[in-house]
């Protein structure tokens, strides 16, 4: 696998083969969809409803990890959340074809929500109400635990240690994110005691489907 174009060798031929493989017939149509990390696909079904692909991104995360977050989205749908949990036709949710580790999900259509409207607002807080309540009930042991640090200090140093800017910007982005990290950091502080749980740690606008129904 080439470490710099991970995905070099992802055809649309491979994408096919791989479904094909547990058992869905393809009809040819492969169309991409938006996806900053991983690789999305919809993918036509034979006399069926498509299906959707999530090629996941090679050394991003364990398999430990990614079937930690396939039982999560599984415990939520069972619990009536409405989450886009993965197909698991014998038990499993994670594939692996020529060296690509895979999940299939039910294609599901949606909006963005409209956060200007309270009537909005207040459904996605219910839901995000929900999701943290089953998240109490257990822990994961293989995902990684967000941190101050590690999403924090960690990420603004990697940034700065990439020699990305020109230096006159690096030193005003160095003092600012110097000035808020001290304020998280602050506050941070005041959550001894909290609880730690299982949450869905890429919660943002464009990974909601809103519907009228």
């Amino acid at each position: 696998m080439n470490a710099d174009a991970p995905y070099t060798d992802l055809s649309p031929e491979v994408v096919l083969d791989a479904l094909e493989a547990v058992g869905h017939r393809c009809d040819g149509r492969v169309l991409a969809l938006n996806s900053y990390e991983n690789r999305v696909y919809q993918i036509g079904i034979e006399d069926s409803t498509p299906v959707v692909a999530k090629f996941y991104r090679p050394g991003r995360w364990s398999d430990e990890a990614i079937r930690e977050e396939h039982a999560f989205s599984l415990e939520l749908a069972a619990q009536e959340i409405p989450v886009v949990a993965p197909l698991t036709p014998g038990g499993e949710s994670l594939y692996t074809h020529r060296g690509f580790r895979y999940a299939v999900f039910p294609r599901r259509g949606g909006r963005w929500p409209e956060l200007g409207s309270p009537t909005d607002r207040e459904w996605v807080g219910r839901f995000l109400g929900r999701i943290h309540g089953v998240g109490r009930a257990g822990r994961f042991q293989a995902r990684t635990r967000l941190s101050v640090a590690d999403l924090g200090r960690n990420a603004r140093d990697f940034v700065l240690a990439g020699d990305w800017m020109p230096d006159y910007l690096a030193d005003k982005y160095a003092d600012l994110t110097d000035a808020l990290l001290a304020e998280v950091e602050a506050q941070a502080d005041q959550w001894g005691g909290a609880r730690l749980g299982r949450i869905l740690g890429d919660c943002h606008r464009g990974n909601i489907l809103w519907t009228d129904l």
